[in-house]
């Protein structure tokens, strides 16, 4: 619209003024314009359409009118210009983005039409912009609301207020997937065919009332569907006024609230009932609960409170399901019922406990005999699951008003009775009684201050010392946490232990013993002691915390600990939760290099496959099977089975609670490699194990495993004078010689001493001598037993003999010379038989120790294949990381030899034949210095940095030496463009 200053004539002032008004009309236009030329570029615009795009007049002018559209818009545009062009005048609209300032899209409609010049020719264009983009965002929230209705879950239904019935204009899908009704069968009808007739309902009434009102309703109504069924429905009624306020429409949303309803009625019931059983819940329970003990009070008798658990619940659950559980409770409510009088009440109280009240009793005599009745009536097997399973209860039982005065107070009472009751065994009844309540009391108290004792560190750690009995020196350390409680004194684990596993804070335990013993092993180490490892019991549940390598492996850094300082005492218990967790726990644990043992072995649920799955350094005979294992063949068997299957493994053995000489004989003679007990030391606080520490304690050179000792013989016979005059006579040969007059007190010296030779009378009060000597067989069968007597009953004495306890039979009165021969033969006997078992003790021995370096090497191979596996994923990943690099990348061997070439390598000596398995200074010579300098950059790096011109160009040519860092070996080549100086 611009005048043309270059017309031959100069306007009139008519032409002027026009032209003023035309351009200030072209200024001040409501609308935005724009002015293009042919071509499409903006040579004009108005400060309408700047305010709109919030850019100025310099901005727009110039640009293309496709640099000022979104992206998509500008195709329609460039599709209409052509016919825009050719039909000058004739407008074309659109609607489209344009770009305003910093990108932001604009919504307006475009009406544009072209301006021919003089000549007829099209020379420029005209843009009408109008913003449409709150109309836009009007009827995006239209059609927004049409499809929120068309998607919503509830019925939507629109009626017309202006006609008396309230006709239907308009329903959603949801309306008619509720009613099943179509849309068409619904327009223009009342809501009320809904009722089916049914509309004297409060809700119908509330509804008209509303309507009239021209007020909201909220109202249920019981509406029935197309195919007659009822369902119940939660209607909310609005009206919508127009642009006057007057109200045009209604707007009703419907609910199905059937399941809700039926769910009310449901609540009902279980409000007071259990809804599995049947049975009164808690609520219920308590309300008739107290009303028994008011009619008690009131006519001056007594009420009994049965609590009934069933013990195997947990176990049914867990292996056949928690529906086989359900349908085993409602079974046992079933057969309950019948047990209960018509004054009585059985109720469900948790998962696996019931309660009954029984309001009419006398006292406990009264309450026995139902009891007895209720374990008949759970007797019989409950056919499940096409199982025969067997309810296992038993009953805790309070009475009122002996026991306890409100209803409170004797739940309570009775659920101990009830945890008393299992915890002697279960299937039984069990009254209460105050030393319940005592116990529990005194239990919550000490659980209140182990808590305390915990966080305020007043438990302390005794370390008892273990001893290896082919050196006898003090070899490890096991802690032993203690507690010394302010009012109970020093309590050892088994007093409290059970109080921190109820409690959940085994975890806190076991890391305060951790932290501690690592703590005092680091004084040790700092007081220049012996490096004695230290053993610390793992509890179940720590063993399975996902952190416990991490915390043994902070505890060891905090201190300055090497791995080898801990060991780690873990019971089969813990093993049994989870195999594949326990394992993955071991392994770590085992890398970390602390030492694992398997404690209290043979007791519980024990496994020899638990030995060999995972990688324990040792095993620990529990000292239950110590005890008698010098006099008790069944705990010598297991504890010779444990040893030698343990052996044969590779793992040390450590027998528990070894108090006697006699158990530690038997067990030095069998290979066991440590024991620990208070035959070597009892547990030790810090202050007098630092003294033990100081001057080691050994063991008696007799205990240790291979040794020679003096020649023991053993005596037996009820004459004193015998004893006497043997003993005369054998003193010149240098014996040990023990003496007893009966069977029994040779058995106890037995016990005691180690005896090579035993010489016993066959008549004595008591026990034979045939018998004593069978019992000397069996329990010690390396000695050699001689029966000397003036007595001969040919059957016994032929039968030992037969049997092997007799060894030889002499007479009395002896020859003096004779006898001695006799004796000294029969220690040249056992001499040999020692020889041979010391031989055996060093070659069983050669072959533990052999076993043991088998199952390192074992586990060492193991890791070392790891290693191999990870080594070759990442020799892998690097070749594919390097083949795939742009940058020339040439690989050496210490001979110089091209052992790697990647891919830009390879495309870059093309030309060169074959380079792999080449001496890389014969087929790339062009890579190495001409003076053949050896690779070094000067700075004491074995690496070299130089030029070269590779097929025209000239390339940085970089050689890295490997193996600085890692066990590779050889040189690293890489080529690199580089610019060429001027």
């Amino acid at each position: 619209m611009d005048f043309d200053e270059t017309q031959a004539s100069a306007p009139s002032g008519t032409d002027l003024a026009a032209a003023a008004r035309l351009q200030l009309s072209f200024e001040q236009a409501p609308v935005g314009l724009l002015c293009l030329d042919p071509d499409g570029r903006i040579v004009r615009v108005n400060e309408r359409v700047c305010q709109l795009l919030e850019l100025d007049e310099a901005a727009l002018l110039g640009r293309h009118y496709r640099q000022c559209l979104a992206d998509g818009d500008d195709a329609q545009i460039t599709a209409g210009q052509a016919q825009l062009l050719a039909e000058p005048g004739r407008p074309q609209r659109h609607e489209v983005r344009l770009l305003g300032h910093g990108g932001r899209p604009h919504w307006v409609q475009l009406t544009r039409y072209a301006i021919v010049d003089g000549a007829g020719r099209p020379s420029s264009q005209v843009w009408w912009v109008s913003d449409i983009a709150q109309r836009r965002q009007l009827k995006n929230m239209l059609q927004l609301s049409n499809r929120a209705l068309a998607a919503c879950s509830n019925g939507v239904l629109i009626t017309d207020a202006s006609d008396p019935g309230h006709p239907i204009m308009y329903a959603n899908p949801a309306f008619c997937g509720m009613t099943g009704y179509t849309l068409a069968e619904v327009m223009g009808r009342n809501c009320r065919f809904l009722q089916n007739g049914e509309s004297e309902q409060a809700g119908v009434a509330a509804l008209r009332a509303a309507l009239r009102r021209n007020q909201p309703a909220h109202v249920v109504l019981r509406n029935f569907r197309k195919d007659g069924t009822a369902f119940w429905n939660e209607l909310l009624v609005s009206p919508v006024p127009d642009e006057d306020g007057r109200i045009g429409h209604y707007v009703g949303i419907l609910n199905d609230v059937t399941a809700l309803k039926e769910k009310e009625e449901r609540l009902a019931f279980q409000a007071s009932h259990d809804e599995l059983t049947g049975l009164p819940n808690r609520a219920l329970f308590q309300q008739r609960l107290r009303e028994a003990m008011a009619r008690a009070a009131a006519q001056g008798g007594a009420v009994a409170l049965l609590c009934l658990g069933i013990d195997n619940l947990a176990l049914v659950n867990e292996s056949l399901g928690h529906a086989a559980g359900d349908a085993l409770l409602a079974a046992i409510a079933a057969r309950l019922r019948p047990c209960i009088g018509e004054h009585d009440t059985v109720a469900r109280l948790g998962d696996n406990e019931f309660l009954a009240v029984l309001g009419r009793v006398g006292g406990s005599a009264d309450v026995a005999p139902r009891c007895r009745a209720i374990f008949a009536a759970l007797a019989p097997a409950f056919a499940l699951e096409q199982q025969q399973l067997h309810a296992h209860a038993s009953i805790g039982v309070a009475l009122y008003p002996q026991d306890g005065g409100d209803s409170a107070t004797l739940t309570r009472y009775a659920d101990l009775a009830l945890s008393r009751a299992r915890a002697d065994g279960g299937g039984q009844c069990q009254f209460f009684s105050a030393e319940m309540n005592q116990r529990t009391l005194e239990r919550i108290g000490m659980e209140a201050a182990l808590r305390l004792a915990i966080a305020g560190d007043e438990l302390q750690l005794l370390y008892q010392p273990l001893a290896d009995l082919q050196t006898g020196d003090l070899c490890s350390l096991e802690a032993l946490v203690r507690w010394q409680h302010p009012q109970q004194g020093l309590l050892s684990a088994n007093r409290f232990i059970p109080v921190a596993e109820e409690a959940g804070l085994t975890a806190a335990l076991g890391l305060w013993v951790l932290r501690r013993a690592c703590r005092d092993l680091r004084a040790w180490r700092d007081a220049e002691r012996p490096a004695v490892p230290v053993a610390i019991n793992i509890s179940p549940r720590q063993f399975h915390d996902p952190g416990l390598a991490d915390s043994v492996a902070a505890a060891l850094a905090e201190h300055g600990l090497a791995a080898g300082a801990l060991t780690l005492e873990i019971t089969e218990a813990a093993l049994l939760r989870d195999g594949a967790a326990a394992s993955v726990c071991l392994e770590r644990l085992r890398a970390l290099g602390v030492g694992l043992t398997l404690d209290d072995f043979g007791t519980g649920s024990s496994s020899l496959s638990n030995l060999k799955r995972f990688p324990f350094d040792a095993v620990k005979i529990d000292s239950a099977f110590i005890r008698d294992v010098a006099s008790d063949s069944g705990d010598a068997a297991l504890s010779k089975t444990i040893i030698s299957m343990a052996h044969n493994l590779g793992i040390k053995v450590v027998a528990e609670g070894v108090e006697t000489e006699a158990q530690c004989d038997f067990l030095r003679r069998n290979m066991c490699d440590q024991i620990q007990g208070y035959l070597f030391a009892p547990p030790l606080p810090c202050a007098e194990l630092d003294v033990l520490l100081r001057e080691p304690r050994r063991l008696p050179a007799h205990l240790l495993r291979i040794q020679r000792q003096k020649r023991s013989l053993l005596l037996v016979d009820d004459e004193q004078n015998i004893v006497a005059a043997l003993k005369r006579l054998l003193r010149r040969d240098d014996y040990q010689i023990y003496t007893a007059n009966s069977g029994q007190e040779g058995l106890d010296l037995l016990a005691q001493h180690a005896v090579d030779v035993i010489v016993s009378d066959q008549r004595m009060p008591g026990m034979i001598g045939a018998d004593f000597l069978r019992k000397a067989k069996q329990l010690y069968p390396e000695t050699i037993r001689i029966m000397l007597s003036g007595y001969t009953e040919l059957q016994s004495v032929t039968d030992a003999v037969n049997e092997g306890a007799i060894y030889k039979f002499l007479t009395k009165p002896w020859e003096d010379e004779l006898l001695r021969g006799h004796i000294a033969e029969a220690f040249r006997m056992k001499e040999i038989a020692d020889d041979n078992e010391r031989l055996n003790l060093e070659v069983r021995t050669a072959n533990h120790e052999l076993a043991s370096t088998n199952r390192r090497m074992e586990e060492l191979l193991k890791q070392k294949q790891q290693q191999i596996h990870r080594d070759e994923i990442s020799l892998s990943i690097a070749r594919e990381l390097l083949q795939h690099l742009p940058l020339p990348v040439i690989g050496m061997d210490d001979g110089g030899m091209i052992a790697f070439i990647n891919g830009a390598a390879a495309a870059l000596f093309h030309g060169g034949g074959a380079l792999l398995g080449n001496e890389a200074s014969c087929v790339l010579p062009e890579l190495f210095p001409a003076d053949g300098a050896a690779p070094h950059d000067g700075a004491g790096h074995n690496s070299h940095l130089h030029q070269a011109d590779i097929g025209g160009l000239r390339y940085a040519v970089m050689v890295y030496p490997m193996g600085e860092s890692s066990a590779s070996r050889g040189s690293l080549i890489t080529l690199s463009r580089c610019e060429v100086a001027p």
